[in-house]
């Protein structure tokens, strides 16, 4: 007669994980102490996109210019019963040249962040890369950080980059890690330097493999102060850069592998993947930016719920006075 135990039981009850969101409300507390960020909104021509403007208002984020066709800002405004009677419009009539005027007023100071409406990614952040306006910071490249609070993991996490940057090569990568870094500092306000994980998919490296080598160049140049401002180990599978479990069984003695703060994806494709994973099947609150300009840029979805976008724009106010201390 077999008297052991079963190895699992179908009566046994589900596993249950609750969420307070206590750093999305830490995030909006940090913000309360600040005044709202003169923000540029691009074309915001259709209901998502002017009623993320003014959500963000209301919660005293931003402060709202809006940029387009005057009569098509007002006509939205109309047809859904917004009411933006209080509201800096720039009457532009034609879309693309909604993002040129949003770059020139930033480049003039006049605004302090770019928030995308409806015009295409591409229109709003081609302005702000040309050197007419002057908004880029140096050579620096342009990425977008994903900051993620997911359900089963302690503090929050930062995947990038997910929607800029293709294909990046090394000094690219460079690049986002810095953007990244300065995304959390922003947020965090701590002293301690991010811990970076450069992803692949394995934890060694591999001459068939090229993030393997460039997540291991990077490690390096860390060690050669190459790059300053953080800490980045490489290359680290997802599971074991995620979880100190997955880690220790693979005896992989770093600091950075399963406490991360900024996961750094080998390309766009494995980064969206990722960070959408996170958000649909993981339940992760989530909140998009750009940063490597002179001003932060307000990126979201239209799959995006409200506190998604009002953690955005949380986001772009934090980022903007870190970058305005820093001058």
């Amino acid at each position: 007669m077999n008297t052991k135990t079963p190895a699992f039981s179908a009566n046994e009850p589900p596993e249950v994980i609750t969420r307070s969101h206590d750093r999305y409300h830490v995030a909006m507390q940090a913000c309360a102490k600040l005044p709202p960020v003169r923000t540029a909104v691009v074309f915001p021509c259709d209901a998502v996109s002017l009623t993320s403007a003014i959500d963000a208002r209301n919660e005293n984020l931003i402060e709202p210019v809006l940029i387009g066709p005057k009569d098509k800002i007002l006509k939205v405004a109309a047809d859904n019963s917004f009411n933006i009677s209080g509201y800096e419009i720039v009457d532009v009539p034609a879309d693309a040249a909604s993002g040129e005027k949003a770059a020139e007023l930033a480049s003039k100071g006049n605004v302090r962040a770019i928030m995308k409406g409806s015009l295409h990614t591409d229109d709003v952040l081609r302005p702000i890369v040309s050197s007419q306006y002057g908004l880029r910071i140096g050579k620096k490249r342009l990425s977008h950080s994903y900051l993620m609070d997911p359900p089963n993991y302690d503090k929050w996490l930062i995947i990038t980059d997910a929607v800029v940057n293709i294909a990046p090569d090394l000094k690219t990568k460079v690049d986002i890690c810095e953007n990244a870094a300065l995304v959390w500092k922003a947020l965090t306000g701590e002293e301690r330097l991010p811990k970076i994980a450069a992803l692949a998919a394995v934890e060694v490296v591999n001459p068939d493999m090229p993030a393997t080598i460039d997540a291991a160049c990077l490690s390096k140049m860390v060690d050669r102060k190459q790059i300053k401002g953080c800490i980045i180990d490489g290359p680290l599978a997802f599971d074991n850069a995620f979880s100190k479990i997955a880690a220790k069984e693979k005896g992989i003695v770093s600091d950075v592998a399963g406490d991360p703060d900024i996961m750094l994806a080998p390309d766009i494709e494995a980064g969206n993947i990722m960070a959408k994973q996170l958000i649909f099947a993981g339940k992760a609150d989530t909140a998009g930016l750009i940063v490597g300009a002179k001003v932060p840029v307000i990126l979201t979805s239209r799959a995006d719920n409200l506190r998604a976008r009002l953690l955005s724009c949380a986001l772009a106010l934090l980022v903007s006075n870190y970058q305005h201390k820093q001058k």
